[in-house]
């Protein structure tokens, strides 16, 4: 029914990365890596049957930085209120 439909080719290849580039950035990809080797990881250790999956999501170092920005902001506010 579907055999005309084959591998696809190197240029085939290029033209969906260029695609997912410009639709999540470069800044992005990382993560998307990261996350799809997690899940790749977590469904082969689910295969063998081990009862642990990691499942916890890490942050990136630019959300670890804003976090740690805001949270600074915030105790400065709070230092600086005068206490009635």
């Amino acid at each position: 029914m579907l055999g005309f439909i084959g591998m696809p080719g190197p240029l085939e290849l290029v033209i969906i990365a260029f695609i997912v580039l410009v639709i999540f950035g470069k800044g992005r990809l990382p993560e998307l890596g990261s996350g799809l080797g997690k899940g790749i990881s977590n469904f082969k250790r689910a295969l063998t049957g081990k009862e642990e999956i990691d499942v916890t999501p890490t942050a990136s170092k630019t959300q670890r930085a804003e976090v740690e920005e805001s949270n600074s902001k915030k105790k400065a506010e709070t230092e600086k209120l005068p206490e009635s």
